[in-house]
C-alpha cells in the first residue's frame, strides 16, 4: 500500500478558518462607546446622580424643610458640608432634592418632544407630498414663534403647575427632533427593505412601527442626550425668572436663583447649585458626542 494512503496520526491536522463572528451596529457601538473616555466619565456622573435623585430621601443628611433661623446662612462646615442658606437649611439637602425635579423635568419634558418629534417626522416624511408639505410649513411656523412667550403665556394662563411645565417645555423642543427624523425617513423609504414591506401587503403604520422607526434610533438617541442639557437650562432659567418650580419644591434653577440675590455675602448658595448644574450638563454633552461618534455610520467600522 502507498504511504501517501496511510494517514499519519502524528501528523499535525490542517486548522479550518473559522468565520469571524459578525457584531450588529449596537454591539460595535458599544465597543466604540467605551473607548470614549470622556463619553465613559459623562454616563456614570449622569448614573451617579440620578441614583442619588433617586434614593435622596433616605440618605439625605437633613430634613428637607428642617431650618435652622438662628444658624442662618452659615458656610460649608463639618456639620454642613455645603453651608447653609438663610433660613439655616442644608444647602446639601437641598442641592439632592433639587436634583429630582431637575433631572425629572429633563428626562420628562425630553420624552414629550422625543414622542411627538419622532411620530410628527416620521409620518411626514413617509407620506410624503401635500401631507409633507403641510406638516413641515406648520413646523416651520411653529419655529417663527418666541418659544418663551409661550411657555410665560401658559404659566400665566393654566397656573404654575409641575406637569404643565414638564408638557410645555416638551411642546417646544420637538421641532429639531421632527426635521431630524424625517429626513432620515425620507432616505429609508425608497431603501429595498420598506420597498419588500410594501409588496407583501404591510400597511402604513405597521412599516412605520417595525421598519422606519428602528432605523432612525442611531440619531434619535444622540440627539436626545443632547436635548436634556437644553431642557434643563430652560427649566433654570424659567426658575430664575420665577416662572418654573415654586416653593417648597425647589429645583437647581431655583436655587441658583436664590444665590444670585445673595451671591455678594454668600457665594456659596451660588456656587454648589451652579457646580451641580454645570457638572450634569458637561457630562450629558460629553455623552451626547461620544453617542454620536459610536452610532455613526459612517465611521462605525475601524
Amino acid at each position: 500500500m502507498s504511504e501517501s494512503l496511510v494517514s499519519n496520526p502524528l501528523a499535525p491536522k490542517p486548522v479550518i478558518d473559522q468565520a469571524e463572528k459578525g457584531t450588529s451596529l449596537w454591539q460595535d457601538a458599544w465597543i466604540r462607546l467605551r473607548k470614549n473616555t470622556p463619553a465613559l466619565l459623562g454616563l456614570g456622573v449622569i448614573v451617579f446622580f440620578c441614583i442619588v435623585a433617586l434614593l435622596t430621601p433616605l440618605i439625605a443628611p437633613y430634613g428637607y424643610e428642617e431650618q435652622n433661623l438662628l444658624l442662618g446662612a452659615a458656610p460649608p462646615s463639618i456639620a454642613h458640608w455645603l453651608g447653609t442658606d438663610i433660613f439655616g437649611r442644608d444647602m446639601l439637602t437641598r442641592i439632592m432634592y433639587g436634583s429630582r425635579v431637575s433631572l425629572m423635568v429633563g428626562f420628562i419634558a425630553t420624552s414629550v418632544a422625543l414622542i411627538i418629534g419622532v411620530l410628527w417626522g416620521t409620518v411626514a416624511g413617509y407620506a410624503g407630498g401635500r401631507v409633507d408639505t403641510i406638516m413641515m410649513r406648520l413646523v416651520d411656523i411653529l419655529y417663527a414663534l418666541p418659544f418663551m412667550i409661550f411657555i410665560v403665556l401658559l404659566m400665566v394662563v393654566f397656573g404654575r403647575n409641575i406637569l404643565l411645565l414638564f408638557l410645555a417645555i416638551g411642546a417646544v423642543e420637538w421641532l429639531t427632533m421632527a426635521r431630524i427624523v424625517r429626513g432620515q425617513v425620507l432616505s429609508l423609504r425608497r431603501q429595498e427593505f420598506i420597498e419588500a414591506a410594501v409588496s407583501l401587503g404591510l400597511s402604513r403604520w405597521t412599516i412605520i412601527r417595525r421598519h422606519l422607526i428602528p432605523n432612525t434610533l442611531g440619531p434619535v438617541i444622540v440627539y436626545t442626550t443632547l436635548t436634556i442639557p437644553s431642557v434643563m437650562l430652560l427649566e433654570a432659567f424659567l426658575s430664575f425668572l420665577g416662572l418654573g418650580i415654586q416653593p417648597p419644591q425647589s429645583s437647581w434653577g431655583l436655587l441658583i436663583s436664590y444665590g444670585v440675590e445673595t451671591m455678594e455675602e454668600y457665594p456659596w448658595l451660588l456656587l454648589f447649585p451652579g457646580l451641580a448644574l454645570s457638572i450634569t450638563l458637561f457630562a450629558l454633552n460629553f455623552l451626547g458626542d461620544g453617542l454620536r461618534d459610536a452610532l455613526d455610520p459612517r465611521t462605525s467600522k475601524d
